[in-house]
């Protein structure tokens, strides 16, 4: 497992199913500043297509993705 970056806030996803964690996403990540990092962590595999999408299409950037035990988890920095 590589460093895994520091972090300013978290949202456990975990259980929830699509559309629910982009959604819980999309409000969290208001909450952390710009430049900041949110790790997500969630267990619906879809979310490893819809939160990059997110990042791509709301410019944040999404500085590592990881899986592990049936979790995913990743963390965003918040774009502008």
């Amino acid at each position: 497992m590589a460093d895994t970056p520091n972090q300013d806030a978290e949202l456990d996803a975990r259980g929830l199913m699509c559309p629910e964690p982009v959604m819980m996403l999309h409000n969290r990540i208001a909450d952390v500043p710009v430049g900041g990092v949110l790790r997500v962590l969630a267990t619906d595999p879809s979310t490893t297509r819809d939160i990059p999408r997110f990042c791509q299409f709301l410019s944040h950037e999404l500085v590592q993705q990881e899986e592990a035990d049936g979790e995913y988890l990743f963390w965003i920095r918040r774009g502008a």
